[in-house]
C-alpha cells in the first residue's frame, strides 16, 4: 500500500508541477523586450496556456502604454511589479480587466511573468510582475478552487537585471510601500522578432 501511495504521489506531482518550459512550443511563442533605466530583459509569452492574458498584455505593448511607467513595487526575494504607474506614482488609465486564467497549470516559479490584480480574481489590467523566487502560494489552488495570479510568460534573457531591480533601496510614498527610492523607469516594451 505504501508503494502504491508513493507511486501515486510521484505521478500526481509530475502532472501538477511540470516545468513551465515544457508547456509550449517555444519557437511559436512571442517574445517581448522590457527596457528599463536599470537594464533590459526579455520574456517569452505563453499564448497557448493563457490566451486572453497574452492578448491583453500584447495590446498594451503594441500601443506603447508601458513607456514611461515604473516598477513601483519591489520586494527582495519575492517579486518586482510594474506597468501601471508613472514615476510620480500617478496611475495610468487602463483598459478593461481580463478574465483570470490562473487555472492553466503554470506556476509562479522564479523568473515567471504574471498579472497583478486586486482581491477580485478578474481585475487584472496592465500591471504585471516577475517572480524573483518560487511563489507557489500565488498559484491557483486545485483543492479549494481559489484563483491565483495568472502566469503567462517567463524571462528568457536578463534575469540578472530582474534580480538587480529586486535589490534596490525602497521607501514608503503615501499609501504605497516598497517603492524604489530611485525610480526604475520602463523606457520601452517591444516585441522581439
Amino acid at each position: 500500500m505504501r508503494r502504491l501511495l508513493a507511486l501515486f504521489a510521484v505521478v500526481y506531482a509530475a502532472l501538477l508541477f511540470h516545468p513551465v518550459a515544457a508547456r509550449t512550443d517555444a519557437s511559436a511563442n512571442p517574445r517581448v523586450e522590457i527596457r528599463t533605466n536599470a537594464g533590459s530583459f526579455t520574456v517569452e509569452l505563453f499564448p497557448e496556456d493563457a490566451p486572453a492574458t497574452v492578448a491583453n498584455f500584447l495590446s498594451y505593448v503594441d500601443s506603447g502604454f508601458y513607456a514611461g511607467t515604473v516598477f513601483h513595487r519591489v520586494i527582495p526575494n519575492f517579486m518586482i511589479q510594474g506597468g501601471g504607474f508613472t514615476p510620480t506614482l500617478e496611475q495610468k488609465p487602463a483598459g478593461e480587466p481580463v478574465k483570470n486564467e490562473s487555472h492553466n497549470h503554470l506556476h509562479n516559479e522564479r523568473g515567471t511573468l504574471a498579472m497583478a490584480r486586486t482581491a477580485d480574481p478578474d481585475s487584472a489590467t496592465a500591471q504585471f510582475f516577475v517572480n524573483v523566487r518560487a511563489n507557489l502560494t500565488l498559484d491557483f489552488n486545485y483543492v479549494t478552487r481559489q484563483p491565483g495570479y495568472t502566469v503567462f510568460g517567463r524571462v528568457v534573457e536578463g534575469m540578472d537585471v530582474v534580480d538587480g531591480i529586486s535589490l534596490v533601496g525602497t521607501q514608503t510614498v503615501g499609501p504605497y510601500d516598497d517603492v524604489p527610492v530611485n525610480p526604475i523607469v520602463i523606457e520601452a516594451v517591444r516585441r522581439v522578432e
